[in-house]
Order: C-alpha cells, then sequence, then structure tokens
C-alpha cells in the first residue's frame, strides 16, 4: 500500500543524485520515496551527466519511464509506492535494487560533510531549518562544525550568515544594520518562504539581540533601506538620561513611526538598543574613508526626511548626530542667551547664564556640530559671564587702566570678535546681536574711562612710574636681560593688540616648549602706545627709546645707536629662498652668539587690516607668517613678543565715518573742538600734528577710506601693547621676572555657579542630591615651587576656623587631618598642605570637576607647572589605585570623586 509522502525539494532530489553518483555504481536510475510531484526542470545536470527527474504515481508508469531512458541519460523515479509495490522485476533495474527515502536530515548531514549528528535542538526548530539548509547550500556544502556534533548554532548561524551575505561571525546588531544598507539582499530575504524568515528572524533576535527585531520588521513592512535612519528616530523618540514624564506629544511621536515597522510597536528595550546601534553604526562610519562617510551623511539626511515627513522634525532636537538636531540645539542656546541679555544696566540673572551653559553643553555634545560655530557660543557665554561680575569702580590710574585691558578687557575684546561675526542663523543672530550691543555698552565706558586717563596723563607729561611706555621696553625690558648674560629674539608683530597677544601666547603655551615668564610670576602687564597709535610714531619710538617719528631708515639707525652688534630686521630681510622656511643669513644671526639682540619687525596682522579680516582670524603660531619658524631657530634665546600698537576692526553697519580734514583713519588735527566719542590730547608724547590731535576713543569712529581693521585712536584695543616673554623650559631666565601663572581670568575659564546661599536652598529643595558640595574656594596661596617645601614632620597648624563652617571646608579639614592622608604625604613628593586644600576645595566647589588652570589660580601655581603639580596630588589621592583624582579625556578638566574619597579617607560623608 502507498505512502503519503511529503513533496520533495528540488535542491534535495540534487543533494542526493549527488551522493549517488558519487558512489560511482553501474546503474543507471535511481528511486526516491517521495510525493510523485515535480515543477522543476526535467532535467538536471549534476556535473557533466543529464538527469531526468520522473514523477511515477504508478508502477507502470515507472516501467514506462525505465523503458523510454535515454541512453546518455539517468533517471530519478520519484515514487510513493513501496519496493513491494515497485516489484522485484523493476528495481533489479535501479540503484541497490530498492527505493531510497529522501530524509531532509539526511541530506542536511550530507551538505555539512557527511560525518556529523544532528543535535536534537536544531531537529526540533522544525522542518524548516532542514529544507532551507538544503536549498541555499552552497555547491561545495556548508562548512563543517568544529566537533562531530552539528548543533543549532552552527547551523543556522551559517544558514543566516548566507541569506543576509554576512560572515557567521558577524551576526550581531552592527552586521544586521549594515545588511540594512544593501537592498539587493533583502529582496532576498523577503523573497524566501514565510516560515523561513519567521524561522531565521528568531534566530537573529537571540543572537543579536533586541536590535534584530525592529531590523527585521522594517526589511519586512518593505522600509529595510530605511532601517538606520529609522533607528536614529526611534533613538530621538526614546531618549536616553531624561527623566520620564507624561508626554502626548511624544507618544504621538512614536506612533506616526511604527507603520515603517509594519505597525510593530517596539518595545523600550527594542527601541533603545536600535537607537544606540544606529549611532554607533553612524559614529564608525563618520570615521571611515570618504565613501562611507557618504553613506553617514546619506542616512542623516534620509533620517531628517522621515522626520519631515512624519512630522517629527520638532523632536530632532534629543538627537547628538542629526544635523538638524544640531540646528535645533543652536537655536535653543540662542534663545537662553538672549534671555540671559541684562537689560538696562542690571547684571545677568545667575540661573539664566546656567541655562545658557546647559544649552552650550548640549550644543557641545553634538556630533555633526559646526566647530567653530560652537566656539563662538562659547565665546558669547563667556561674555555672559563677564558681564555677570560686578563692574567695580573705575580705574584710579592709566596703568590700572593698561592692566584692566590686558586681563580682562583685552579677553572680552578675543570674545566679542566673534560674536561680532555672528551666526548663520537668525534666530542665533538675533542673540548675538543683543549680546554684542550689552557687551559694547559696558566696553564703552571703560574705553572712555581708559581715555580719559590717557589724556590726563598725556596732557600733565606725568611720569610713569611702574608703566611701561613704547619708548621704555628695550630700556627696562630688553636691556636688563641682556645684561644678565642671556641673548634675545625680540619680535615686533605690527598691528598685534591684547585680544591677538592672548591668541599668540595660547598657542605657544600649548606647544608645551616655551615657558611664559611675568614680572615677579604675576600677572600679565602691557605697553602704552605714543599717541597717535600709528606705526610710524610706535615703532620708531620702540627702536629709538625716546617719542620719535621715522621710517624704516630711522628705526636701523636708532636702533644700532643703542645696541651695536646686534641685528634688526624688516620685511623684506625675512623673505625666504625655495625650500627654505628661514633665510640662512637670519638664522645665522640668531644662532651667533656674538650678536646679543636680534630684533625683526612681522607685518602680517598689520597686513591684515588693510587686505583681509583680522576679526576672524585666530592669531598663532601658525597663523603670523615665519613666526614658527623664528621661533624653532631661537630656543636658546629669551623671546620679547611686543607690537607697536594694536587695532580696532571695521564694525560694518555700525561703522561711522566723520568728516576730517586729513585722510587718516584713527586721528585728525585739532582743528576743531572734539565731538562725541572723541578727545583732545596734547603733550610730548603725541608725536604728530605739533603736538596736539583729536582721537576718537570710541570703537566705530573713522576718518579715512573703509578698511578691515583701523589704528591711530584712543581706544585701549589700539592703545595698549600687550609684552610677552618666554623661554624655553627656564623660568629663571629673567631677573625679576618668573613663571606666569594662569593668565585667564575666571569667568573665561569656569562656569558660572551658584553661590553659597543659592546652593543651600538648591540641595534643600532636592534632599537627593547630598553629594553636590559647593562653597566659595579658598583664597589662592603665594607662588612657591611645586617640590620647595620639605615635607613637614610634624601635622600643620589648623587654619582659622571660618565664620560659619560650610560642609566642604570642614571636609576639607578632615581630610587634612585624617591618618590615611598623613601616612600618604609623608611617603609621596611633598604638596603644601595649602596648596592641597586649595585645589580640593576648589574641585568641591566645582561638585568634583574644575579646570587645571582653575586649579593652578587657586593654588598659586604657575600655569607651565600646573600638570605636574596635579600628577602630584592624583598619586596623593589614589588610595591603593583607586581613581579618587582624574582626568577627563579632554586633558583640561580635573574630576574628584568625592564619594569615594570620603570613603578611602575615612572621612564623614558631607
Amino acid at each position: 500500500m502507498s505512502l503519503t509522502r511529503a513533496a520533495v525539494r528540488p535542491a534535495a532530489v540534487r543533494r542526493k543524485v549527488e551522493a549517488w553518483l558519487a558512489e560511482r555504481d553501474d546503474s543507471d536510475a535511481i528511486v526516491l520515496h517521495a510525493r510523485p510531484e515535480w515543477t522543476d526542470e526535467p532535467v538536471l545536470t549534476v556535473g557533466d551527466t543529464p538527469v531526468r527527474i520522473v514523477p511515477c504515481p504508478t508502477p507502470i508508469a515507472a516501467r514506462a519511464a525505465l523503458a523510454d531512458r535515454a541512453a546518455y541519460e539517468k533517471l530519478v523515479l520519484l515514487t510513493d509506492l513501496t519496493d513491494m509495490e515497485l516489484g522485484d522485476g523493476l528495481l533489479t533495474h535501479v540503484s541497490m535494487q530498492k527505493g531510497r527515502s529522501v530524509d531532509p536530515w539526511d541530506v542536511v548531514t550530507q551538505v555539512f560533510g557527511g560525518q556529523v549528528r544532528l543535535d536534537s535542538t536544531l531537529v526540533r526548530t522544525g522542518r524548516w531549518v532542514a529544507d532551507a539548509l538544503t536549498d541555499l547550500a552552497p555547491v561545495e556544502g556548508w562548512a563543517p562544525p568544529a566537533g562531530l556534533i552539528l548543533t543549532r548554532d552552527h547551523a543556522l548561524r551559517h544558514l543566516a550568515g548566507a541569506v543576509l551575505g554576512l560572515d557567521p561571525d558577524e551576526l550581531d546588531g552592527a552586521g544586521l544594520l549594515q545588511w540594512s544598507t544593501d537592498a539587493r539582499t533583502q529582496l532576498r530575504f523577503a523573497d524566501l518562504p514565510t516560515e523561513w524568515t519567521d524561522g531565521i528572524a528568531v534566530f537573529l533576535a537571540e543572537v543579536a539581540g533586541p536590535v534584530a527585531v525592529p531590523v527585521l520588521a522594517a526589511v519586512r513592512a518593505g522600509h529595510g533601506i530605511d532601517a538606520i535612519p529609522l533607528g536614529l528616530l526611534a533613538g530621538v523618540l526614546r531618549p536616553r538620561d531624561v527623566e520620564p514624564r507624561p508626554d502626548v506629544e511624544l507618544v504621538v511621536a512614536r506612533t506616526r513611526l511604527e507603520p515603517r515597522f509594519g505597525g510593530a510597536r517596539l518595545t523600550e528595550a527594542q527601541a533603545t538598543a536600535f537607537g544606540e546601534a544606529t549611532e554607533a553604526w553612524i559614529y564608525r562610519a563618520l570615521d571611515g574613508d570618504d565613501a562611507v562617510r557618504h553613506d553617514a551623511h546619506r542616512m542623516l539626511r534620509r533620517a531628517e526626511e522621515i522626520a519631515a515627513e512624519i512630522d517629527i522634525a520638532g523632536r530632532l532636537a534629543a538627537s547628538a548626530l542629526l544635523p538638524a538636531g544640531f540646528t535645533q540645539r543652536m537655536r535653543a542656546f540662542g534663545a537662553a542667551v538672549r534671555l540671559a541679555v541684562p537689560v538696562a544696566g542690571a547684571g545677568p540673572a545667575a540661573e539664566l547664564i546656567e541655562r545658557a551653559q546647559d544649552r552650550l553643553a548640549e550644543v557641545e555634545a553634538h556630533r555633526s556640530a559646526d566647530r567653530p560655530r560652537v566656539e563662538t557660543a562659547r565665546m558669547a557665554v563667556r561674555l555672559l559671564r563677564w558681564l555677570a561680575v560686578p563692574e567695580g569702580p573705575a580705574p584710579a590710574t592709566i596703568l590700572d587702566a593698561v592692566h584692566r585691558q590686558v586681563r580682562a578687557d583685552g579677553w572680552v575684546d578675543r570674545a566679542r570678535l566673534d560674536v561680532f561675526a555672528g551666526d548663520v542663523d537668525q534666530e542665533v543672530a538675533q542673540a548675538y546681536r543683543l549680546l554684542h550691543a550689552a557687551v559694547d555698552a559696558r566696553r564703552a565706558r571703560h574705553d572712555r574711562q581708559f581715555a580719559e586717563l590717557l589724556q590726563d596723563m598725556t596732557g600733565a607729561e606725568r611720569e610713569p612710574g611702574a608703566l611701561l611706555r613704547v619708548e621704555d621696553v628695550l630700556d627696562r625690558v630688553v636691556r636688563p636681560v641682556l645684561d644678565g648674560g642671556r641673548r634675545v629674539l625680540m619680535l615686533v608683530l605690527d598691528g598685534m593688540g591684547t585680544a591677538a597677544g592672548i591668541e599668540i601666547a595660547d598657542s605657544l603655551g600649548r606647544s608645551g616648549v616655551w615657558t611664559e615668564l611675568t614680572p615677579g610670576g604675576g600677572p600679565r602687564t602691557g605697553v602704552l602706545a605714543a599717541l597717535p597709535t600709528v606705526t610710524q610714531v610706535n615703532r620708531c619710538s620702540l627702536f629709538s627709546g625716546r617719542i620719535a617719528v621715522g621710517d624704516r631708515g630711522a628705526e636701523l639707525r636708532a636702533f644700532r645707536e643703542q645696541f651695536p652688534g646686534s641685528v634688526l630686521l624688516h620685511k623684506s630681510d625675512l623673505r625666504t629662498p625655495a625650500g627654505q622656511a628661514v633665510d640662512p643669513e637670519v638664522a645665522a644671526a640668531i644662532a651667533d652668539p656674538a650678536v646679543p639682540l636680534v630684533a625683526a619687525v612681522i607685518n602680517t596682522i598689520d597686513d591684515a587690516l588693510d587686505r583681509s579680516d583680522p576679526g576672524t582670524t585666530e592669531w598663532s603660531t601658525d597663523t603670523v607668517n615665519g613666526l614658527r619658524d623664528l621661533l624653532a631657530v631661537a630656543q636658546d634665546r629669551v623671546v620679547v613678543l611686543v607690537s607697536d600698537h594694536g587695532h580696532v576692526v571695521d564694525r560694518g553697519t555700525e561703522a561711522v565715518l566723520l568728516p576730517a580734514d586729513s585722510s587718516e583713519n584713527r586721528w585728525r588735527p585739532a582743528t576743531g573742538e572734539p565731538g562725541d566719542g572723541e578727545l583732545l590730547f596734547w603733550g610730548s608724547r603725541v608725536a604728530l600734528a605739533e603736538g596736539k590731535a583729536i582721537l576718537p576713543w570710541r570703537e566705530e569712529l573713522r576718518y579715512g577710506p573703509r578698511k578691515a581693521g583701523y589704528h591711530g585712536g584712543a581706544a585701549p584695543a589700539e592703545a595698549v601693547i600687550p609684552l610677552l616673554l618666554f623661554a624655553v623650559h627656564d623660568e629663571n631666565a629673567v631677573p625679576g621676572w618668573a613663571g606666569a601663572p594662569v593668565s585667564s581670568p575666571e569667568w573665561w575659564r569656569e562656569p558660572l555657579r551658584p553661590t553659597a546661599g543659592e546652593a543651600t536652598s538648591r540641595e534643600a529643595a532636592q534632599p537627593e542630591n547630598r553629594r553636590s558640595v559647593r562653597r566659595a574656594a579658598r583664597p589662592a596661596v603665594q607662588d612657591e615651587g611645586l617640590f620647595d617645601l620639605p615635607a613637614p614632620t610634624a601635622a600643620p597648624a589648623p587654619p582659622e576656623p571660618p565664620a560659619a563652617a560650610d560642609p566642604a571646608t570642614v571636609l576639607v579639614d578632615a581630610l587634612l587631618a585624617s591618618p590615611v592622608y598623613a601616612d600618604r604625604r609623608g611617603t609621596r613628593a611633598p604638596l603644601s598642605d595649602e596648596r592641597v586644600a586649595a585645589m580640593v576645595a576648589t574641585l568641591i566647589a566645582g561638585n568634583g570637576r574644575a579646570a587645571l588652570e582653575t586649579l593652578a589660580t587657586r593654588a598659586g601655581v604657575p600655569v607651565h607647572r600646573v600638570t605636574g603639580t596635579f600628577t602630584v596630588l592624583r598619586r596623593l589621592l589614589q588610595v591603593e589605585g583607586y581613581p579618587v583624582l582624574s582626568l577627563d579625556p579632554d586633558g583640561r578638566t580635573a574630576k574628584l570623586d568625592i564619594a569615594l574619597m570620603v570613603e578611602q579617607f575615612g572621612l564623614e560623608a558631607p
């Protein structure tokens, strides 16, 4: 009696035929027990042998097939008849004189090498696995397992890898996402039987995790090629590190995304894993070659298109990758700046500045951020913090006004140049415009105060005292260095104001080679220009040592009279032949020990006032022509960087052109009364117009033709000259000068933090934030060498108790008094308790974080020694190697784990 048999798959028949032909018996036919159905090609070619497949529902059909067989063909008889029903007479003409079964699992063992046993879990997975492994097997068969057991994992990994076009070892989230970018392999997957794709999907969810579910759902819904963009949007709609709260719009947005997954609703774990995996894919792609980066940008654009199609574009600010997210974050930042800009002369509210700082952090964290725009945003926040600093009384002397320009307002000028250049987004640009106006109003008051003090000093012929004037630089700065036995390279950067000087000094400090020196190791000082602040007056006065007017020839004559045997180089002397960065004669002069002083005039900044935009250029050793190369050949000399005058930039539509009897940019003869924004100057330091001239103090005024920048007036940006001294790793190179402290003001480098009262009230409102300890830092101690103080044999006297002990003071005092600290202090390189206290207190005040420069300031450490000081402090606090103190990846921010410090030193928790 015939049996009901399953239909046989063509691939299974082919595999049985291959095995039969490999036996090399002499029979021309084989009987396969299977349902007598065949819809494929009637003749298979196996190797070089044609094999005809004949369904045989009856013995007569089988006999007819044998009778009709062509001599060059082999024959396969598909029948559901038993061997008894076929009869011995027929079976004598077929292989092995009997029929063979077509067991799909037998075929599976064959395609895996034939010498394996099946794992029972593989068989229980279902018949579909056997069919798929047979149908999709490569010509050479599947890779055999490592042992004798064909496991479910091995079989399904190779099956899924073949279906997806992936290496079996790459069946993870990243591999699936990469597969989703290939439309061809997705179509092949979609064409497979549903039972197969369902089974493969279950397995992929096991090995690739929850990412597999949304990827395959998107593929089945016909949106597989958009899987990565959809993952980015899924991540946007499941923001991490955000407190869950009712948000109807967010729920609606997620619902709008569901049709792209065939209506499937992703679980929280699936959506989160999907978003994280797609972000990781984009990050890797953005770090790849051009083609891969192009794919990443295409995915980002497509995600934004989908967001617009389903009306969720307004949620993209949550994305740290999508360019639209950066735009939205910038607009949120602009709105925060606009709210924080003070009105009617009032200082900005601290909480509004903190909000702007928070929005800035979000902008900085965006991977698609436009770095110049981010830097401008940082400058805007710095200006807000500066506006929050109480203005204080006006400077009493011109020296005070010069120091204010060097130590504070020059930094303001550096920041406001960026803010003046603005932003491409009109909403952000409007916020910057409001901020710039507020900064300008305060700076204008400072400019007028400076100009009035300058007018008084000049007209009254006051003695300079401690003030350095341009005509004093050679005698009071350079000559003492030469008298001390050191040779000097003096670089005169024509047109360098305090803002440009700050940038150049920063770039030199970052090189790690040059140590900046300041008078007594204190703050930087500056030099006062002669009037008008033009080159022919100030450069000649600089090289003459007295107020003088002249050209290059006059400068050379005056210089040689004062410093015989020294060399003065002008622009034409610094031009170099092909292939040489420094002219050989210039290099020889700098290297010559018999040449005590080499002075060189570099015109890059001044030239920019005519031919480019000095307001948008970041001045550094790279952008000032020849500066880096001259410094490279002068490392055995003390370097003095100075200028002849500064400059102001053109104010665009705000600029005001005043009529004048001359075409000078920023000064005019005293032929009439000074107007608004102008003052009359007279005296021996007014070198032109017969000692009497009108100079503007307002930066937007000019008399001559429009240029990119101007000088000649009485604004501190053009009348105060930066003075910078550097030596290679030698802070004692100049008598009376020492390693410089951090030069930037605190508002420049540190976020605005709440006062002690604000912190206390906030912590009372949020009791869970008990670990956040904020306080004002202790006053900085005086500068001393890192290893100057010997380790004391007895504990130091406890500091005077504060009027009201706050938790931070108690914690720092407890640290210094702890036995663990005493043990470690005795075995480590000595670091004074005062410095430890200052730095730890600063970190606690910053809720465990502070810039290295701020630590240097609080501890009174020269800026070039802060890294070494930090290293010593870290060793001191790292009990048993635990990371109590660490450094952020940016290399500039220290992190103190307050709770771990409390635990390691056995302190009482605050």
